[in-house]
């Protein structure tokens, strides 16, 4: 039996604005009626901000299946502790990341085993799987050119090379699935805001209060 509850991830880059959307879109679903449950990947526990620390940590060299088993530690203890009891519980939860990111970046990214990848997710999550993924894209180099402009400190996976982020940059725009939504990250906050807006509504409805 599916869980009362709805769970949105915003997936994307660097660069391509998920904070600022998962931070609007958070204030237009409490307006709405739904105060959400908003985490970030890694992180939401104490266990998963300590891997989020390491794995970010400029100074860390983190060889790609190392990476990938902190990601899914992290990842295990946020669904046991966050996701499943607030879901079972009827509350929506927003996502900034989920398991997408790990197939996008360790696979895409770091060429670790697809297999392998599909199995640590599904193991990590018990199946869990998102009701809506919208997918921020940009073209490559234009999220690093934000970053820049905005004098964004680097963490680790932010200095990865140009080649890297545009995999990665690549790779979103082709993402295909159940659920997923793309999304024009060139567009304004505003337009942003309001095509999410679009497609949480459409993919649960009953949960809003009409305005």
């Amino acid at each position: 039996m599916a869980d009362p509850g709805l769970f949105v991830v915003v997936e994307g880059p660097e660069g391509s604005g998920k904070s600022t959307l998962i931070r609007a879109l958070a204030a237009r679903m409490a307006t709405a009626g739904q105060e959400p449950v908003v985490v970030r990947e890694p992180g939401g526990t104490a266990l998963a901000e300590s891997v989020r620390q390491t794995l970010l940590e400029v100074d860390h060299e983190v060889a790609p299946v190392a990476e990938l088993f902190l990601f899914l530690a992290a990842r295990a203890d946020l669904t046991v502790q966050v996701l499943r009891p607030a879901l079972a519980r009827g509350q929506v939860v927003l996502a900034d990341r989920f398991t997408l990111s790990t197939e996008v970046y360790q696979v895409v990214g770091r060429g670790v085993d697809g297999a392998l990848v599909a199995a640590g997710n599904a193991a990590a999550t018990g199946g869990l799987r998102p009701d809506l993924t919208l997918v921020l894209d940009l073209p490559p180099g234009v999220g690093r050119g934000r970053q820049e402009a905005a004098g964004k400190a680097l963490d680790r996976l932010d200095r990865e090379s140009s080649e890297f982020h545009d995999r990665i940059c690549r790779a979103y725009v082709a993402v295909t699935g159940p659920g997923v939504v793309h999304l024009d990250g060139t567009g304004s906050p505003e337009q942003l805001l309001e095509a999410a807006w679009t497609a949480v509504r459409t993919v649960r409805p009953d949960l809003w209060r009409q305005s």
